[in-house]
């Protein structure tokens, strides 16, 4: 494998292999997972040794009586014998002989093996003394829980000092600290434990369960071993206000968009997790526990609003193509808890869509990054079955078919979405996206937000940028300045600011699980340079991505 990467960098150009496949090839060869797999099948493959004869007891007495005239005037030969007749090389040799002709032994059976068998089981209500060293305020990253009367440890946190130690285990029950019975109240042995300095004697009743098996987890993280599961919270965690986690200690809290470390998952409902950035192992809310959760929240009435300024009316009719083949995984949850990805080095994003409310700016955005780099970044041109004008060239503004040809296109889900204005079809087409992206260049797309149903596969690897409307007053300011610089005649009713700015916080409640990266249009030159400067550290740092991008 190794061999393979470093020719990877080297291959010539003639071999006709395309960067964006190089950079996945060598991303996919570098993944821990692949590695292990490719150590796990080495060792597999490893040929059996076997000994080259079972006779050397024989073949050195051989040597021996040959040498024997030798020795009276070769000290080499004289020091060679005096080795070989060496009674622990002997029975070396006679040892790798039987081993070799498999002439085993059984060992001498013992009349009270059975019972020293037995004896090494220890029964269940075996006391156990252990000494702990720890600070006060130092946590032992145990958690505990009431069972049949007993305070039982619960869980172990992995990497804590009890793990590190291995004298505590899931299941012992604890008896005392320090010669004081600990009660029944898990909280009130938590704080005991916590202020305790120096030496700590537990009394526990060892368990001797078997390890239970790790917990079956929803289809999200069934791409990586379980030591390798990283995932994307699309939610705030706090544990201190957090009514059902067993211990608020114990708890990791995390932001929208951090990247965790899935170390363990053996409990249903609570997981334990390390941030990559660094710090302690901690418990979070597992899948199944966060959608049983928030089902109970009552959900957003957003659905009937209006997104992206569709205009109310009948002469506009709205539809998107929804991709089904393409996203069945996507489906599979109405809510959107984690996310598992998987890192992969720097490349550059087939598309860069800028989502947002009419009038906030995505325009302007994506104009000025076509016109300042047209190498890197492209758009498509919309189809639509209206005749052209007389001042209009087809492909230019619009690419012009017959109505017949784009509805027999819709219906073949070859259109990311399309809709209709008085009485023409509208429409971005995918191949279109394709074209620019065989090019070369990012593929620059202001669409509707229920177009990220579709785009968020391998195929079109999008980086999705949430252009947010800013508050109500500078969005005023704003419109006045640029009416009064003459770059628009459009006039903007207060209602009509106020319904951008409702529209804009509607979008982000819904589709906030998409988006890569939110930028507030308080400055139009301001958000420019976020956005420019998110879009070239692709192509510098490495990158979190879904996890079927790479698998």
């Amino acid at each position: 494998m190794q061999q393979v990467l470093d020719n990877l960098k080297e291959l010539p150009p003639s071999t006709g292999a395309k960067d964006i496949d190089l950079i996945f090839l060598r991303g996919i060869m570098e993944s821990p997972i692949v590695r292990s797999l490719a150590k796990a099948h080495e060792r597999l493959e490893d040929v059996k040794l076997e000994a080259v004869q079972s006779n050397n007891v024989e073949l050195v007495s051989e040597i021996l009586s040959d040498m024997s005239s030798l020795t009276t005037h070769d000290e080499s030969a004289a020091e060679l014998c005096k080795i070989l007749k060496e009674p622990h090389f002997q029975s070396l040799l006679e040892a790798h002989d039987k081993v070799a002709s498999k002439s085993y032994e059984a060992p001498p059976t013992s009349t009270n093996s059975t019972s020293m068998a037995s004896s090494s089981l220890m029964p269940a209500d075996t006391v156990r003394m252990i000494s702990i060293q720890k600070k006060a305020g130092e946590p032992l990253g145990v958690t505990f829980r009431v069972e049949d009367g007993d305070l039982v440890i619960a869980r172990v946190m992995h990497g804590s000092m009890i793990d590190r130690q291995g004298m505590l285990h899931a299941g012992d029950v604890i008896r005392e600290v320090n010669g004081r019975e600990v009660g029944k109240d898990p909280m009130a042995l938590q704080h005991m434990l916590r202020d305790c300095n120096g030496s700590i004697t537990l009394k526990i009743l060892p368990s001797y369960r078997d390890t239970p098996p790790p917990a079956q987890v929803s289809a999200p993280l069934i791409h990586s071993k379980p030591n390798q599961v990283y995932l994307k919270p699309h939610f705030n965690y706090n544990p201190d206000t957090d009514n059902l986690i067993p211990c608020k200690e114990a708890g990791l809290a995390f932001s929208k968009g951090d990247i965790l470390h899935i170390v363990n998952k053996e409990d249903p409902n609570w997981w334990q997790a390390c941030n990559i950035n660094g710090g302690r192992t901690g418990l979070i809310p597992s899948q199944f526990l966060e959608e049983k959760r928030k089902a109970f929240v009552r959900r957003d009435l957003d659905g009937s609003g209006i997104l992206c300024g569709t205009l109310t009316g009948k002469k506009k009719k709205k539809k998107m193509m929804y991709l089904t083949a393409k996203n069945a995984e996507f489906d599979r949850h109405e809510l959107q808890i984690y996310e598992e990805v998987a890192k992969m080095p720097p490349f550059q994003r087939k598309t860069l869509v800028l989502i947002g409310a009419q009038g906030v700016g995505r325009r302007s955005l994506k104009n000025r990054l076509i016109v300042l780099n047209p190498l890197q970044y492209g758009t498509t041109v919309p189809f639509t079955s209206r005749h052209p004008r007389d001042d209009e060239k087809d492909g230019q503004s619009y690419c012009f078919v017959s109505r017949e040809e784009m509805e027999m296109d819709i219906k073949a889900s070859r259109y990311l979405e399309h809709g209709e204005y008085d009485g023409n079809l509208y429409g971005t087409k995918i191949d279109s996206i394709h074209e620019v992206v065989r090019t070369g260049r990012t593929c620059i797309l202001d669409i509707n937000p229920q177009a990220l149903k579709v785009l968020k596969t391998s195929e079109f690897m999008p980086f999705v940028v949430f252009i947010a409307a800013p508050e109500l007053d500078t969005l005023r300011d704003m419109h006045k300045a640029v009416v009064d610089a003459g770059i628009t005649t459009k006039l903007l009713t207060e209602t009509d600011l106020k319904k951008t700015v409702d529209e804009s916080a509607r979008i982000k409640r819904a589709y906030n699980h998409y988006f890569d990266l939110t930028i507030v249009n308080d400055n139009l030159d301001k958000a420019f340079e976020k956005l420019q400067e998110a879009v070239e550290q692709l192509t510098t740092q490495p990158q979190w991505v879904p996890v079927n991008w790479v698998y």
